[in-house]
């Protein structure tokens, strides 16, 4: 059954200027997310998954194209409208230390969305509220008047994601939350998640590189590289039989403690290392490393296609292609 889409990036592209050139963080972007579903986003670093996640939010404004809410679109709000609608999107950063004030206690910290979206109207309202949602995240109430500083990494993450829930988030962004975070803690963490998921309705964007994880947490994972989409599906359909030779690369890079699938995957083409100029922006962006290169691939860049039941993929591997 198919889910309305809560969230939708339409033609979204985001250039930069750098000195007299023009670098692109996003191309032709188009993606839906449902709601309620989890939807991961991997890639390697620079692909723009994070600049995807910033603008999806209205955290950064794109070059082209539209975001939508709900249907509504969010780059036609204006600032004070912008606002009210802040309250139901929220972003979990990768650093927790840089992103939480260094200057407020945890009380003020997650008391603040409260007092910023009018549901407190005095500090002493926000008593109950912020000791409710330290509990949810397993911390202790006691330690609201301590500060960040004071705080483990595991800690300060849950921090981060107790105040991106204080004023009731539904779609919450979480940048690389798992990092730097041993395994024990990334579980609570998760366990977390799928808690706030399950009895909150809340709908997860989880940027990524850990593709294990991906695949035992996500309803629907995305696959970036230079600023496009060039697949997208259910993980385990992704994973098992990648579409996009980019896919292959980051499925072949995550250590297996089975020799023969090691053997089998040294005998499979290989990506080769990319050198020189950055791939052009209207051609594949793995043309320079793929080990299938056709003639396709120095001449347009593949349509973002259906190749099977639920998932696209941006290859001509996939479908046809004549010469002009």
């Amino acid at each position: 059954m198919n889910r309305a889409p809560l969230a939708e990036l339409s033609g979204i592209g985001v250039r930069y200027r750098k000195g007299g050139d023009v670098r692109h963080g996003l191309i032709e972007i188009d993606l839906a997310v449902a709601a309620g579903e989890t939807l991961a986003i991997i890639g390697e670093s620079g692909c723009g998954k994070s600049t995807l996640g910033r603008v999806l939010l209205r955290l950064q404004e794109p070059t082209e194209g539209d975001v939508r809410y709900r249907g509504e679109s969010l780059l036609a709000l204006k600032p004070h409208a912008m606002r009210r609608r802040r309250q139901a999107m929220q972003m979990i950063f990768q650093d927790p230390l840089a992103s939480l004030n260094p200057r407020m206690t945890v009380g003020e910290t997650l008391g603040e969305p409260l007092m910023v979206h009018r549901l407190a109207r005095r500090w002493r309202d926000t008593v109950e509220p912020v000791a409710a949602a330290m509990r949810r995240v397993g911390l202790d109430p006691a330690t609201v008047r301590r500060f960040p500083h004071q705080f483990s990494g595991g800690q300060r993450q849950r921090i981060a994601i107790a105040r991106a829930t204080m004023a009731g988030a539904e779609l919450i962004v979480a940048d690389e939350p798992l990092a730097s975070l041993d395994i024990t803690i990334q579980s609570q963490i998760l366990g977390l998640f799928e808690d706030m998921r399950a009895q909150g309705g809340v709908t997860f964007v989880f940027i990524s590189h850990d593709l294990p994880v991906v695949s035992q947490t996500a309803d629907r994972v995305v696959v970036m590289l230079g600023g496009r989409i060039v697949e997208d599906g259910a993980p385990r359909a992704v994973f098992r039989e990648p579409a996009h030779p980019y896919t292959q690369a980051l499925v072949d890079a995550v250590p297996v403690p089975d020799p023969d699938a090691a053997r089998r995957r040294q005998e499979r083409p290989a990506a080769a290392v990319a050198h020189g100029t950055p791939a052009r922006p209207d051609l594949c962006p793995f043309a320079p490393r793929c080990p299938h290169l056709l003639p396709a691939c120095t001449h347009t860049m593949p349509p973002l296609r259906h190749v099977a039941p639920g998932r696209r993929a941006a290859c001509w591997l996939h479908g046809d292609w004549s010469p002009p």
